[in-house]
């Protein structure tokens, strides 16, 4: 536990505003190796390429237990401090959310991702809701006594195209934000976000360090840390990238 510990402070303090700590996102044990190998502080996983790793879709369709195993493989497999996407943790209610995150933190993560959306549904979870399942997340993580960070995610902005992104969407992020670091939330992960002027508001709005995911519209890193970001991720792009390589050099090796 000690070692655990460790990591999960170390993995705490990674996150700077103006330095932001960057996490290309693995799937399985041996794209964290090779992560790992590059040089990388830290390894994220992804829900998506680790469904798809798997042979199913995003969005919860993989078995729990089949994803906490897998987080366990790679937590052997590094030396480094990991983080698991745990997605809406495995059901609304916030006993189940609680449960998710304890059998997270036992299989070895120091953090997660914990977004708001609706799995399976439209649309986002209402304010109230959301607190409620953040404060169970939190009170699940104090009670392990590892604290691992709570990376609150809001997917406002991948919920409309980014030409759509404005002050109205803004402010909606910034009053979740807050309402989450209220709750007990680590950080606070904006994916889709891609504005300059609208990143560097709401690094400027809230108390929490903000993760903002590397797309193709997105600034460079170098300009997403001169607008105050604390952590740049890369979601899904590596593995649809290695997906396409895979593809390509398959039909040249079958088809000539």
């Amino acid at each position: 536990m000690t070692d655990q510990i460790e990591r999960a402070r170390t993995f705490h303090s990674l996150h700077v505003k103006g330095n932001p700590i960057v996490l290309y996102n693995a799937w399985d044990p041996g794209s964290a190796k090779i992560v790992e190998k590059a040089g990388a502080k830290a390894i994220a996983t992804g829900s998506w390429p680790v469904a798809a790793a798997f042979g199913y879709a995003d969005g919860e369709k993989i078995p729990r237990e089949l994803a906490l195993d897998n987080i366990k493989r790679i937590v052997a497999a590094v030396d480094l401090p990991v983080t698991m996407d745990l997605e809406g943790g495995y059901g609304v209610e916030p006993e189940v959310v609680a449960r998710t995150v304890t059998l997270a933190v036992q299989a070895g993560a120091i953090g997660f991702n914990f977004e708001d959306q609706i799995v399976g549904g439209t649309g986002l979870h209402d304010i109230a809701v959301q607190v409620k399942r953040i404060e169970a997340a939190a009170a699940a993580v104090k009670a392990s006594g590892i604290p691992a960070y709570l990376n609150a995610r809001t997917d406002i902005f991948l919920k409309a195209k980014p030409d759509a992104h404005d002050k109205g969407l803004l402010d909606q992020a910034i009053e979740r934000a807050k309402a989450y670091e209220k709750a007990g939330a680590s950080g606070f992960f904006a994916p889709g976000l891609g504005d300059e002027g609208l990143i560097e508001a709401l690094c400027k709005a809230t108390a929490l360090p903000v993760n903002i995911i590397a797309l193709a519209h997105v600034p460079p890193r170098q300009r997403l840390a001169e607008l105050g970001v604390s952590r740049v991720s890369h979601g899904p792009v590596p593995y649809r990238q290695m997906a396409e390589w895979l593809e390509a050099k398959a039909r040249l090796a079958i088809w000539g």
